[in-house]
């Protein structure tokens, strides 16, 4: 029988003996560079569209990683960052079969580091407690030359892809080009004369464009041109609200010459109505944008005029009655998303509020691939009742349609000509209004394509609002710079887009990581499923309330139209009986949507209990189990 000293000291003994082995397999681990990456994600290792940029490299790429070490006034979490950013390098310079130099830096003040910091472009920041300190990356080859100047610890989930996309720039530094044509001042706007006098600032280009520049050369496409250049790759149609026949040819000869098309249509655009102040119930115009003749075309049809409705991908939003999920905006996950096609893998999420979805059969010549599309109990609901009547004024209209809607599609072939009896005239109202006025480049008179020689492709997606920087992200202030931190998936799927059909499609695997954000699609599951159950009763509640008001309404304006006349006994019965409806019934919706609302937060209650509960109870049943287990084998003994 062991005493119980001894059985202390061989405890002890087996506790140091573990703890030297997990600290030598961690030096050889570090000494090797070996690296096991337990994470969801693989978030620290590299991704295969790294290593085939970096397996195409055949001249040395030097990568200059700017670090203030030694300064005291380096805050803590950007130490730590620092240390993910320089094992994310080693597994670059491993992986880089000697092609790729890593170069450490710690630009001290008046030192040779500082100035090389200062001629790659890295900004130092002053933090007003004495010298700057320096976090960021300069990669170069030959003479091409990019830098990363500050890293921020925000953009964790996208150091990989920033470092790619620099690599990639600079082992090919011919930059294709892309244009953007758009209603809304996408590229940025600059200041008038009137916003001058108004001292209103110039608009900045949004986000997604200033990205695009980094990879490639953007140029502004008006939205009147009468011809699409022929060396840009890719254009991209960003809500083209009041284009015209003659611009819907110059893009349809465009394709037919081989380009490539991005087009963002909407059927109700709250940026449009939120910038312009357009209101169509006053009059105000539409806010809607579509390629009305090039769809019907190519077999398809946009609902210009409708919104989908997806209870299961419905989005919680802060209204001022406290938050509500809202199912004309749409969070997209997995389950919406094509995760066979590279473009739908390389995204995680998207959030598209009052999108369009597209139906029809391609024509004859074109395939079609379904890239975002909803649940099946998506339905489709007027956009003027999601404008005017909110979340619930469109929910009244909805009817499931019992088949998914398709919100994002690519058509691949050889396309045909929208405008078989060749350019189209100018209407007068356009030739007044200067409208199809010819671009800088004009086509070349009777020059006009019937069919593509060669495939094209065509990527269409039923919103332009989600691209826009208040629904893909938000800009952060830290210390002196601006950053601007992904709330989910839809950079990374346009931005993605692009570099499929025009850049190094390696650098889209990549972005995958882009966004954090995960769905929550099993509670919004739970919840739809309640408020199914509710529903009929809230609606025939409504209604009643909506018919007895009315009633009493109609009672008393006959009471105010004529003062002379006095209600009888029994219309003053009959008004009150209205009354006391309307109390009852009012009793009555309040208490079912309070159910509604306790069932949902029980199921929350019950979701979160899980997440708390299940892994130490797991814990806890495995510990005990052991420990009966060791009693019945002593016992046994």
């Amino acid at each position: 029988m062991m005493k119980p000293f001894e059985k202390w000291i061989y405890s002890l003994a087996g506790v140091v003996a573990l703890l030297i082995i997990l600290l030598g397999i961690n030096v050889l681990a570090n000494l090797f560079k070996v690296r096991s990456d337990i994470t969801s994600n693989h978030l620290y290792t590299l991704s295969p569209g790294t290593k085939r940029i970096l397996s195409k490299i055949d001249t040395p790429v030097e990568i200059r990683f700017y670090y203030s070490r030694d300064n005291a006034a380096m805050p803590v979490p950007l130490r730590t960052y620092a240390q993910q950013v320089e094992d994310l390098l080693d597994e670059y310079q491993q992986a880089g079969r000697g092609k790729i130099k890593v170069t450490k830096l710690d630009p001290k003040p008046d030192s040779d580091a500082e100035d090389s910091a200062n001629l790659d472009g890295i900004q130092g920041q002053n933090l007003g407690l004495g010298d700057k300190v320096y976090l960021g990356i300069a990669v170069s080859c030959l003479d091409a030359k990019t830098a990363l100047p500050f890293l921020s610890p925000d953009r964790e989930n996208l150091l990989e892809y920033d470092l790619s996309r620099a690599i990639a720039g600079v082992i090919n530094p011919k930059k294709a080009i892309i244009g953007v044509m758009s209603a809304l001042p996408v590229t940025g706007r600059q200041s008038s004369p009137m916003m001058m006098l108004q001292r209103q600032a110039a608009e900045r280009p949004y986000v997604f464009v200033t990205e695009l520049k980094e990879n490639f050369d953007v140029r502004d496409v008006p939205l009147t041109a009468a011809k699409i250049d022929d060396d840009i790759s890719v254009l991209v149609v960003d809500y083209p609200k009041g284009i015209s026949p003659q611009t819907e040819f110059a893009i349809d000869q465009y394709l037919l010459r081989g380009g490539k098309l991005i087009a963002l249509l909407d059927p109700l655009s709250f940026i449009d109505a939120q910038t312009s102040g357009q209101n169509p119930m006053m009059g105000g115009g539409p806010t809607s944008a579509s390629l009305d003749t090039l769809l019907k075309a190519w077999g398809l049809k946009f609902s210009a005029d409708q919104v989908v409705l997806d209870p299961l991908f419905a989005t919680q939003v802060q209204r001022d009655t406290g938050v509500l999920a809202d199912a004309t905006i749409l969070s997209v996950g997995a389950d919406g998303l094509n995760k066979n096609d590279p473009l739908g893998a390389a995204t995680n999420d998207l959030l598209v509020p009052f999108v369009g979805a597209f139906s029809g059969t391609p024509a004859e010549g074109l395939h079609e691939e379904v890239l975002v599309k909803t649940s099946p109990q998506a339905g489709l609901v007027s956009a003027m009742s999601a404008q005017m009547g909110g979340a619930e004024g469109a929910r009244k209209e909805y009817k499931p349609g019992n088949q998914s809607l398709a919100l994002a599609v690519r058509l691949t072939g050889r396309f045909k000509t929208a405008f078989p009896n060749g350019r189209p005239a100018a209407s007068k109202t356009d030739e007044q209004s200067g409208a199809a006025a010819p671009s800088l480049s004009p086509p070349p008179p009777g020059e006009t394509l019937k069919e593509a020689k060669a495939d094209s492709v065509v990527i269409l997606v039923g919103d332009s609002d989600f691209a826009y920087d208040g629904i893909a992200g938000r800009t952060q202030q830290l210390m002196n710079q601006t950053v601007f931190v992904p709330s989910n998936g839809n950079l990374n799927f346009i931005e993605s887009a692009v570099e499929q059909l025009a850049g190094d499609a390696n650098l889209i695997g990549i972005r995958s990581r882009a966004s954090a954000s995960r769905p929550f699609t099993v509670v919004n599951k739970m919840e739809a499923a309640a408020e199914q159950r509710y529903q009929s009763k809230i609606d025939e509640l409504e209604n009643n309330l909506s018919a007895t008001r009315e009633k009493l309404s109609d009672l008393q304006t006959g009471k105010q139209s004529d003062q002379k006349t006095v209600l009888s006994p029994e219309q003053q019965a009959e008004i009150k009986k209205f009354q006391e409806n309307e109390a009852k019934i009012n009793r009555e919706l309040k208490q079912v949507r309070k159910d509604l609302r306790q069932e949902i937060d029980s199921l929350q209650d019950f979701i979160k209990w899980i997440d708390i509960a299940a892994m130490p109870a797991v814990v806890t049943l495995a510990g005990l189990s052991l420990a009966l287990w060791e009693r019945r084998k002593r016992a046994a003994r």
